[in-house]
């Protein structure tokens, strides 16, 4: 039954051999790669206000800071773009700044890229899933008691959409990618033609609380400018995912995912900065507090649109999709780079297995998982999980740009000086808009990655030394040959049965230098039973009884072994236990001795464990 609803939910096992087919085009991979970037534009602008909107008597004074502050974003996003346009064509294997760190900067630099973009995508699925939740309950308020139910479902959909592989989950994905572009770049030419052509007015607030936080004329200081900065950076978040997932395209990888990065940046640049000079003109509010429940981007729509009519709805809907879709952003960059840390032996060899759909399911899994504690543990609310969200991004922005600037001056390629002034430039650019994110937002969660991300890298590192200390203890070298050693087995009884019988032919079959049966006992009524039994069957081999008054079993076992061991330290130790398997819905009935006896055995040297397995119908 579970391989049935395993099948149904995921789909056929994909052979190896299929693997280039599941690769994907550029109208495929744009959905795929850049819905986070794209999706950004929902709440980057909202988060800018909720900061501006947060300083006391700043008032409308802060709807004159949105367009700056968007246009330092948009350059940053030039930026940014230029340097992993040339990570794609010097790293197409994929990995982004993770490899192009571990080339050019070393392993430490390496782990904190890794671990940073880790932090980053996994913020990705929270955030981007809170945001179109929060879309949901705009349109609709009634929903707002069931925001976390909402996004943990709207998660366990995703997990199960990128579970079937990237082809398929990208096919579900585009449409809604390109219905929001659509919207959202018809909102921005409606708005802006109505308020050039048409004179349309900012929107009325009437509201109490709305007409007490536009209060004030006050003046916005450098601090406070910094933060709504920091806050609107979060637009980039997403644009290292193409540089990560280079082998996923077609055939020139690099060409394509290069042109599908710069497709996104010219996207998000364009409807990210519209939209801010639109929320600039139209002045809808934001808190931090909740007080108001729709968002910046249904404000608009419903001033725009004269109502909360039909386009106002599929707006909405347009952007919940996108937000929701946007976590596969995530879903496609985080497997593909844990495989990549999996391989050089920092995280567990599981992240590198590939499943039945060709897909990294473990990583998938994991990463579906953090991000449902992460809802909870914030309620689904985007502006409490937006400040643990740019330190990640800008981390690995910056080590990644520094890599390109030592790959550039120690391979010398055509243009090297050009390139190497690009990624020097973005590379001072976003270590300062990390600093910034660190300093302006630390007491309002930014320490929380800025902890987290140095543990991520010490747990690399205990990982990576457990598989170094295991390959150093297995290691055969030349010369080395398969030693002789004596062999004694054991064959634990517990009566004469079926199973026994069984049990003490295979341990003959073995023919060992020893051979003997063992039996722990309660008392000397058993014992005596099990000698008259063992002598009626006439069995071959030695019999051992060992008296347990306790009830205990591992114990005396492991004792009697030790025994056998100072006889003769040369030899090879098999154990053999014979065991009954039922059904599934039976086999619960039994005491599992059998199990526990291998769980302990399992870490005693020099000794073999051998089951019989026994199957009753």
């Amino acid at each position: 039954m579970a391989s049935t609803l395993k099948r149904v939910l995921i789909g056929r096992p994909i052979a190896s051999a299929e693997e280039h087919n599941q690769r994907l085009s550029k109208k495929v991979a744009l959905p795929v790669f850049a819905s986070d970037a794209i999706s950004s534009t929902a709440y980057a602008t909202q988060e800018i206000l909720v900061v501006l909107l947060s300083i006391a008597g700043a008032g409308y004074a802060a709807y004159t800071k949105l367009v700056p502050i968007a246009g330092i974003v948009v350059v940053l996003l030039a930026i940014v773009t230029f340097s992993y346009r040339q990570t794609i064509f010097a790293y197409p294997s994929g990995g982004g700044a993770y490899v192009v760190s571990k080339d050019n900067l070393g392993s430490y630099p390496a782990l904190v890229a890794g671990g940073s973009l880790l932090v980053d995508y996994t913020l990705t699925v929270a955030v981007s899933v809170a945001g179109g939740v929060a879309a949901i309950v705009s349109a609709f308020n009634g929903l707002a008691q069931y925001r976390v139910h909402l996004c943990v479902a709207f998660i366990v959909l995703m997990t199960i959409a990128n579970l079937r592989g990237l082809r398929e989950s990208g096919a579900l994905f585009a449409p809604p990618t390109y219905l929001y572009i659509a919207c959202l770049s018809m909102l921005i030419i409606v708005g802006l033609y109505r308020v050039f052509f048409q004179d349309l007015p900012p929107i009325d607030h009437s509201d109490p609380y709305v007409k007490e936080l536009l209060a004030g004329q006050g003046a916005i200081g450098a601090y406070f400018f910094l933060k709504a900065f920091s806050s609107g950076a979060v637009a980039l978040s997403g644009v290292e995912a193409v540089s990560n997932g280079v082998p996923t395209f077609k055939r020139p990888e690099s060409k394509n995912a290069a042109r599908t990065l710069v497709m996104m940046a010219s996207i998000l640049a364009i409807t990210f900065f519209g939209l801010s000079v639109l929320a600039h003109h139209l002045q809808p509010v934001a808190d931090e507090e909740g007080h108001v429940t729709d968002t910046v981007l249904a404000q608009l729509a419903e001033h725009v649109y004269g109502g909360r009519n039909a386009l106002f709805f599929i707006t909405q809907f347009a952007t919940f999709s996108i937000l929701i879709l946007a976590a596969n952003t995530a879903f496609a960059g985080y497997p593909s780079l844990a495989s990549i840390i999996a391989r050089d032996r920092y995280l567990p060899h599981q992240f590198a297995n590939r499943g039945d759909r060709l897909v990294f399911s473990n990583s998938i899994v994991f990463l579906s998982g953090t991000a449902v504690v992460l809802v909870i543990a914030f309620g689904g609310i985007v502006s409490k999980l937006i400040p643990l969200y740019a330190v990640g991004v800008f981390t690995g922005f910056t080590l990644s740009q520094t890599g390109m600037v030592v790959h550039h001056k120690r391979h010398r390629a055509p243009n090297w000086r050009w390139h190497m002034v690009i990624n020097g430039v973005g590379a001072i650019t976003t270590l300062a808009v990390t600093l910034i994110v660190v300093v302006v937002k630390f007491t309002s969660g930014a320490w929380v990655p800025a902890a987290i991300i140095p543990l991520l890298v010490l747990i690399f590192m205990l990982i990576h030394r457990h598989y170094a200390r295991v390959q150093a203890a297995v290691r055969a070298t030349p010369g080395m040959r398969v030693p002789r050693r004596t062999h004694c087995v054991v064959v634990l009884v517990n009566g004469v049965n079926q199973g026994v019988l069984k049990a003490v032919g295979y341990a003959r079959s073995l023919a060992p230098d020893r051979l003997f049966a063992l039996s722990v006992v309660r008392d000397a009524d058993e014992e005596a039973e099990l000698h008259q039994q063992w002598d009626e069957f006439d069995m071959p081999i030695e019999l051992n009884t060992i008296s347990s008054p306790y009830r205990e079993l591992t114990r005396p076992i492991l004792e009697f072994l030790d025994d056998l061991d100072a006889q003769d330290p040369d030899d090879i130790i098999t154990v053999v236990i014979p065991e009954f398997v039922t059904s599934l819905s039976t086999q619960w009935l039994h005491n599992q001795s059998g199990f526990a006896i291998k769980a302990r055995l399992l870490y005693r040297p020099n000794t073999v464990v051998t089951s019989v397995p026994i199957l009753v119908d």
